[in-house]
């Protein structure tokens, strides 16, 4: 009975992993620590240089990795994607220009 119980569990841990809903993901755990490497130079002047972000596909944590890109607008700010830690969980908030 412990077993089954057990396999139950996980699988419906693996089913509540990742919740898609309002815009947002939500996981039991939280994500890897960043990862960082060697950025380079512009690929041309006015690009900004946006930082690489773990995202959670099919229950498994993927770094997505920086990249280069051009602002929408003069002086736009971008604010990077994050995972906030909520109640017994973490949420993801996607990344955006300001």
């Amino acid at each position: 009975m412990n077993r089954r119980l057990w396999i139950a569990s996980a699988v419906l841990s693996a089913a509540l992993l990742t919740a898609c809903g309002g815009g947002y993901m939500v996981a039991t755990y939280g994500p890897p620590p960043p990862r960082y490497g060697v950025i380079g130079q512009a690929p041309a002047p006015g690009y900004m240089w946006i930082e690489g972000y773990w995202n959670l596909s099919g229950g498994a944590w993927t770094w997505a990795p920086g990249r280069w890109v051009r602002p929408p607008h003069a002086h736009a700010v971008w604010i990077g994607p994050e995972w906030r830690r909520e109640g017994r969980g973490f949420r993801y908030y996607k990344g955006y220009w300001r």
